[in-house]
């Protein structure tokens, strides 16, 4: 069982299944959190800490990239994940100039659709594996995929809270 040292996350496996709705519900934290009319939104506080607007579009992607890995899984056998280029999204992407109240409605559409894949899930799907390349390329089963995507829900809404309080 790993820990987030900074977080406090705890990868326990038998709380895999409890991820679909808990998905759900951080999304609606991160839409919320997206409304605000602070300037800190669209503020890095450092030039290589992202904005909580590009935090919020990042796990919008990783929601649907994690998605694609969970239906991956299940039709190959233990397939290669790709990385999905977390850093180049900033700026292939956008981040910093999309519209919040758009980021918030597709980050509720994101969790819903990577929650519907993994409610879907059997016994048995639940440990089918993929190799997941980071950050060492390592086999993980499906358990493991849910709760690291929970891990960057929570952790990410941590930061963005951090940094429109401050």
């Amino acid at each position: 069982m790993d820990t987030c040292a900074e977080c406090g996350f705890v990868y326990d496996l038998t709380h895999a299944t409890d991820v679909a709705p808990l998905a759900r519900e951080h999304a609606v934290e991160y839409a919320d959190l997206l409304l605000t009319e602070s300037p800190k939104l669209r503020q890095r506080p450092k030039p290589d800490t992202w904005s909580p607007l590009e935090y919020a579009c990042h796990m919008r992607d990783v929601l649907l990239v994690q998605r694609e890995r969970v239906l991956a899984a299940r039709r190959t056998r233990t397939p290669e994940s790709w990385l999905m280029g977390r850093d180049e999204r900033v700026e292939h992407d956008g981040y910093a100039e999309q519209k919040p109240t758009d980021v918030g409605r597709q980050l509720r559409d994101a969790a819903q659709l990577f929650a519907n894949v993994l409610e879907r899930l059997g016994d048995e799907d639940w440990a089918r594996t993929l190799m997941f390349s980071y950050p060492d390329p390592q086999e993980r089963s499906l358990r493991w995929l849910a709760l690291h995507t929970l891990h960057e829900l929570r952790h990410h809404l941590l930061d963005m809270r951090r940094q429109l309080d401050s």
